[in-house]
């Protein structure tokens, strides 16, 4: 059988690699959907050219560092998710907790995504408590959707047997600390979270 002509796989090569460029990242689907055959963007990773994020996720071996891979690699996996709790707080500078997995709040009825690497934890939440409070930031050029501070903290208090009414008393602590207080917000999404009647006695206290 003949061998592929290396003009024809040099000009693949060259245009899967100006695609990578103009996003830096790139699905297998992405690349599929637009030309790129898997084959190519299998001899570009055996060539060191790009690297593997997540499975079906790549991007160009020489780009900066990433700020925040796992999120970024979440968001690109499940992009109807949104990072809640400890991966929420840690982002927000409101724990002193390392994650160790991506925390992702998604609608109760819907199918969790299925992501190998980084670790997922998934958290189904009601139509309100997931709609509200959400917040979309770029990171790595890529948009992530977060809760806002003051819904995470009432997140923590409904899930406070999950991450620990500790680490909830720490959030709310480095919360105050950070000067940008708004306990109207932090009571309005404790009601939608139904745990006004628990945070009500510690935010007096804390705040």
């Amino acid at each position: 059988m003949p061998s592929a002509n290396p003009t024809i796989q040099t000009s693949k090569t060259d245009e899967a690699l100006r695609l990578f460029r103009k996003r830096d990242m790139l699905r297998m689907a992405d690349a599929l959907r637009a030309g790129i055959h898997r084959r190519t963007l299998y001899d570009l990773r055996d060539k060191g050219l790009i690297e593997a994020m997540s499975r079906g996720l790549y991007r160009l071996a020489d780009a900066p560092p990433l700020a925040d891979p796992d999120l970024v690699s979440v968001a690109l996996r499940a992009p109807k998710g949104i990072v809640c709790l400890i991966s929420a707080l840690a982002f927000h500078e409101m724990t002193t907790q390392i994650p160790h997995e991506v925390s992702l709040a998604i609608p109760r009825n819907s199918v969790a995504p299925r992501i190998v690497y980084p670790p997922v934890r998934v958290f189904r939440l009601s139509p309100e408590p997931f709609e509200a409070g959400v917040e979309t930031h770029i990171i790595d050029g890529i948009a992530v959707h977060i809760y806002s501070r003051e819904k995470t903290l009432a997140d923590c208090f409904k899930f406070r047997n999950t991450v620990g009414l500790d680490t909830a008393l720490e959030a709310v602590r480095l919360y105050k600390q950070q000067g940008r207080v708004n306990v109207a917000a932090i009571m309005r999404f404790a009601r939608i979270c139904r745990v006004g009647r628990v945070m009500r006695p510690y935010l007096e206290a804390l705040l």
